[in-house]
C-alpha cells in the first residue's frame, strides 16, 4: 500500500510533466508546419547541391515545402518525372529544415484567459510549481522503495499464500521466502528516514485542488518566471542552449557546465542561462558579466555567493551605487539563506565591524567602500561590483577604490548591462582590472582582426547573453513615435532657446510652455494614459528633466490630489512595507484623474523609490508611475507597468535602453508599448537622427559580445559634440546664423541665469549653451 501511495505520487508529478512535453512538442510542429507551408517548395534547391527535379514535385501538388512533411521517399518515387535521386535529396532537405525550423521555434504562453489549451497547460505547470519542491527532495527514496517493492511483490504474494506455497518447488519457495525478507529488510529504514509520514503528506497535498483558471492565470501574470523555468526545465531547445553560453567557444562551455552548482543556501530555482553564469564566475575566478539588462545578474551573483558560503567562505562584499542597495538587500534576503549587512548610512562603520567579526554578505556604495575596513581584504572570498561601467574611468576616485580591492581578491565579479557606452577602450579597462596581463598580451592588431576573433580571445574573462536569445518568454515590444506639432506659444520658447544656443532648453522647451494647454507633449501624454487606463494598464513616464517630472506630477495629481513634490520621506517611508500599504490611499485621484507616484530623482534615497515603486505596484490599474530617466532607469524592476512613455530623445542609446529594461524584462508577460513624444522641426528630429547610427554601432559591437574590428572610437558618443552638431543645425534652418565662433571664443563661460524651466537646480550657473555643471553626469558619473 505504502509502495503504491508513493509511486502514485511520482506518477501524478510525472503525468503533468508527459502533458506539458507533449502539449509544447505539438504546438511546436505545427508553427514548425505553418512556417514551412510559407516556403515554396523551389527554396529546397538552396539547402542542397542536387538537382531536383521541382518541376515534377509541383505537378503533383506538392508546392510548399510544408507539404512534403511525412511525406517518404518512396512515395516520391511513384510520381511520374522523379527519381531515387530527386526522390532522396528531396526528403533529406525536408527533414533538415523542418529540424533547423524547430529548434528555432520558442515556447512563449500567450496571455489570453480564454485559450482553454494555454489554461491546461498552465494548470500543469502550476501543479509542478506547487508540488515540486516538496516532493523532488524524496523522489529518489520515492522511486528506489516503490521500484523494489514492485519487483519484490510477486514472490511476496507466493510466500503469503499458503495454499500456493506449500505446492511450490523448494527453489521457487526460496525466492519467495528472499524476498520476504527483503521486504521486511525496508523496515528499519522506513523508520528512519520517516517515509511513511512523508508519503502521506505529499498524498495529501496531491490530492489539494489547484487554483481555478482565473486565479491561475493570475498568478501566472505575477510569477510568470516561475512557471517559464518549470517548463524550459522540461523541453529546452538547443538554441537556448547555446544562447545560455553566450556563444563561448565550446571548450570552456563544456568545462563551465561540468561543474556542480550548489543551491542549498538559495530559495529560488534558477534558469538554464542563470546556472550558467553562475558556474562561468565560479570557473573563471575574474569575470566580467555583461547579460542584457532584466536577465537577473543580481540572482546569478547571489547563486555564486551561496555556492562559496556553502563551500566555507566567509565573507562577500557587494559595491554597487545607492540607487540600487535597498535592491540588492531584498534580492540577498528573499533569494537565499545568507546574511545581509547595509553598510551604508550613519552605523556603517559598526555595521561593517559586525560583518567582519561574523560574516555574511556586506553592501555599500561607490562613497561607502572607504568606510570598510582594510582588515577585510585578508578574509574576503568574493568582491561583487555592479553596475561596473560606472568605474571604467581610471583616474576617478571610486574607480581607484574599486580597483584597489580588485587586487587584493582573488574572487571578483563585475556586472553591468551596458559594458560599452562610449568608447571601446573603456571596455578594455574594465577587462584590465579583472586580468590586466590579458589586456597586455593583445597584439595591437587584434582590434582589427575581426570581432569572431577578439570575442574568442576575451571568452575567459567576459560573458554577455542578450534576452531576446535567453528568455524566450519575453513580450512583444511596440515602439511608437508620436510626433506632435509645436504649439504658437511652444514655438516662441523653442526658437528664443535656440537663439541664445541653449541646448537643454530646446529639448524640454514644449513642456516650458507660460500654460501648461500650450504644451503639445503634455496634450498626448495625457491621451496616452486615458487610453492606457481604459485598458487596464499601468504607466512609466520618463524625463531626463526634472522640470518635466515635476510638471507632469502637478498635471496628474489635480486640486487635491498629490501635488508632484515626491514620495514620503524619513520615519514615514521606513515605517511602511508593500503588505502595510492602504489601498485606500492607492486609488486614482480626483476628477478622474489616474493615481500618480513619484516623482523619482536623484535626490530621493534608495529607501524611497523602491518604497514608491512598491506603492505603485500594489495601485489598481491606470496608475502611473513618473521618474527621472536616470533615477528610475537604473536598478528598479517595474514590471507591474507595461507602458513607457519617454518625454524627449535620449542622449545615449542605452540610457533609454535601460529604461525600457526596467518594464521588459522577465517577470513581464504583457506586450510592452513604449511611446516616444517628439515634436517635429526641432531638436527631437536632429537628436534621432545622429544617435540612429550610434545605435546600429553599438548593436554591433555590445550585443554580440564582440569589439570593435576597427578603431576603438568608433562608437564614442560625446554628448558635448552631439550638443554643437544639433545646435548649430537648427540655428542655421531657423535663420539664427552661425554663432559657434563667438560661444568658442567666449570660453562657453558660465554665469547666466536659467531661462526655462523651474528645475531645482535652476540656482546652479550655466554655460552659454544652457548646460549646467550637472547635465553631463549621469547619477554615477565621476
Amino acid at each position: 500500500m505504502l509502495a503504491a501511495s508513493a509511486r502514485a505520487v511520482l506518477d501524478h508529478l510525472d503525468g503533468a510533466t508527459t502533458r506539458i512535453a507533449e502539449q509544447v512538442h505539438s504546438d511546436r510542429a505545427a508553427r514548425t508546419r505553418a512556417e514551412l507551408d510559407g516556403l515554396t517548395v523551389d527554396r529546397l534547391t538552396e539547402i542542397t547541391d542536387k538537382n531536383l527535379r521541382i518541376r515534377a514535385l509541383l505537378d503533383a501538388g506538392y508546392t510548399t515545402v510544408g507539404s512534403l512533411l511525412g511525406v517518404s521517399a518512396e512515395q516520391l518515387e511513384m510520381l511520374d518525372g522523379v527519381g531515387s535521386h530527386t526522390a532522396r535529396s528531396t526528403v533529406a532537405a525536408v527533414e533538415q529544415l523542418a529540424d533547423a525550423t524547430a529548434q528555432g521555434q520558442s515556447m512563449r504562453i500567450t496571455l489570453d484567459r480564454d485559450d482553454a489549451t494555454g489554461t491546461r497547460l498552465l494548470g500543469d505547470l502550476e501543479m509542478l510549481v506547487r508540488l515540486g519542491p516538496l516532493v523532488e527532495p524524496h523522489r529518489r527514496d520515492l522511486d528506489d522503495y516503490a521500484r523494489s517493492v514492485e519487483q519484490l511483490a510477486e514472490a511476496v504474494s507466493q510466500a503469503t499464500n499458503a495454499l500456493t506455497f506449500a505446492f511450490r518447488r523448494r527453489a521457487s519457495r526460496r525466492r519467495a521466502l528472499d524476498a520476504l525478507a527483503a521486504l521486511e529488510g525496508w523496515a528499519p529504514w522506513l523508520a528512519s528516514t520517516g517515509l511513511e509520514q512523508v508519503v502521506a503528506r505529499l498524498t495529501s497535498a496531491c490530492a489539494e485542488p489547484g487554483p481555478g483558471p482565473l486565479a491561475l492565470w493570475d498568478d501566472f501574470e505575477r510569477r510568470s518566471a516561475v512557471y517559464y523555468t518549470v517548463l524550459g526545465a522540461i523541453v529546452p531547445l538547443v538554441r537556448d542552449v547555446l544562447a545560455a553560453t553566450g556563444m563561448l567557444p565550446s571548450e570552456l562551455a563544456d568545462r563551465v557546465d561540468a561543474i556542480a552548482l550548489d543551491t542549498t543556501l538559495l530559495d529560488v530555482s534558477l534558469r538554464g542561462y542563470q546556472a550558467f553564469g553562475a558556474k562561468f564566475v565560479l570557473n573563471q575566478g575574474r569575470v566580467l558579466l555583461g547579460d542584457e539588462m532584466g536577465l537577473g545578474k543580481t540572482v546569478q551573483a547571489v547563486a555564486v555567493m551561496a555556492h562559496l558560503v556553502a563551500a566555507g567562505a566567509t565573507h562577500v562584499l557587494v559595491v554597487c551605487p545607492a540607487s540600487v542597495l535597498v535592491g540588492w538587500l531584498r534580492e540577498i534576503e528573499l533569494r537565499s539563506s545568507l546574511q545581509a549587512w547595509r553598510v551604508h548610512g550613519p552605523d556603517r562603520e559598526a555595521t561593517a565591524a559586525a560583518w567582519l567579526a561574523q560574516g555574511g554578505v556586506a553592501v555599500t556604495t561607490f562613497e561607502g567602500l572607504r568606510h570598510v575596513p582594510e582588515a577585510a581584504a585578508e578574509v574576503l572570498d568574493l568582491l561583487v561590483v555592479d553596475e561596473a561601467h560606472l568605474v571604467k574611468n581610471p583616474r576617478a576616485r571610486r574607480s581607484q577604490d574599486v580597483a584597489a580591492w580588485a587586487d587584493r581578491c582573488w574572487r571578483v565579479l563585475l556586472m553591468t548591462g551596458t559594458p560599452l557606452e562610449n568608447r571601446l577602450d573603456e571596455f578594455l579597462g574594465l577587462v584590465r582590472m579583472l586580468q590586466p596581463a590579458l589586456v597586455d598580451s593583445l597584439p595591437p592588431h587584434l582590434r582589427l582582426v575581426g570581432a569572431d576573433t577578439l570575442r574568442h580571445t576575451m571568452a575567459p574573462v567576459y560573458l554577455r547573453r542578450n534576452a531576446v536569445d535567453v528568455l524566450v518568454e519575453l513580450p512583444e515590444l511596440v515602439e511608437l513615435d508620436e510626433w506632435e506639432e509645436l504649439t504658437p506659444d511652444g514655438r516662441r520658447v523653442y526658437e528664443a532657446a535656440v537663439a541664445q544656443g541653449r541646448f537643454m532648453d530646446m529639448r524640454r522647451a514644449d513642456f516650458a510652455t507660460p500654460d501648461s494647454s500650450g504644451s503639445s507633449k503634455l496634450g498626448r501624454l495625457l491621451e496616452i494614459l486615458e487610453d492606457a487606463a481604459a485598458n487596464g494598464e499601468k504607466v512609466v513616464v520618463f524625463s531626463y528633466f526634472r522640470s518635466v517630472v515635476d510638471l507632469v506630477c502637478r498635471t496628474l495629481a489635480g486640486p487635491g490630489g498629490r501635488d508632484g513634490t515626491g514620495p514620503q520621506t524619513g520615519a514615514e517611508a521606513a515605517d511602511l512595507h508593500p503588505s502595510d500599504l492602504d489601498r485606500a490611499d492607492l486609488e486614482p485621484a480626483a476628477g478622474g484623474l489616474p493615481a500618480v507616484f513619484g516623482p523619482l530623482w536623484g535626490g530621493v534615497s534608495a529607501d524611497e523609490r523602491q518604497l514608491e515603486v512598491d506603492r505603485f505596484a500594489a495601485a489598481p490599474p491606470g496608475a502611473v508611475l513618473v521618474a527621472q530617466v536616470d533615477a528610475g532607469g537604473v536598478g528598479l524592476n517595474i514590471q507591474a507597468a507595461n507602458v513607457v512613455v519617454l518625454c524627449e530623445p535620449q542622449l545615449k542609446p542605452t540610457t533609454e535602453a535601460q529604461a525600457v529594461a526596467r518594464v521588459r524584462r522577465m517577470g513581464q508577460v504583457r506586450p510592452v508599448r513604449v511611446h516616444r513624444l517628439l515634436v517635429e522641426d526641432t531638436v527631437d528630429e536632429r537628436i534621432r537622427e545622429i544617435l540612429a547610427t550610434k545605435q546600429q554601432l553599438f548593436d554591433e559591437y555590445v550585443r554580440e559580445s564582440s569589439l570593435a574590428a576597427g578603431t576603438t572610437r568608433a562608437v564614442d558618443v560625446s554628448e558635448a559634440v552631439l550638443a554643437r552638431e544639433v545646435v548649430a543645425a537648427e540655428q542655421a534652418r531657423l535663420g539664427y546664423g552661425p554663432v559657434w565662433d563667438d560661444l568658442l571664443a567666449d570660453g562657453l563661460q558660465a554665469g547666466t541665469e536659467v531661462p526655462l524651466g523651474d528645475d531645482a537646480a535652476a540656482d546652479q550657473p550655466v554655460d552659454r549653451l544652457g548646460w549646467r555643471s550637472g547635465d553631463l553626469q549621469g547619477p554615477g558619473t565621476p
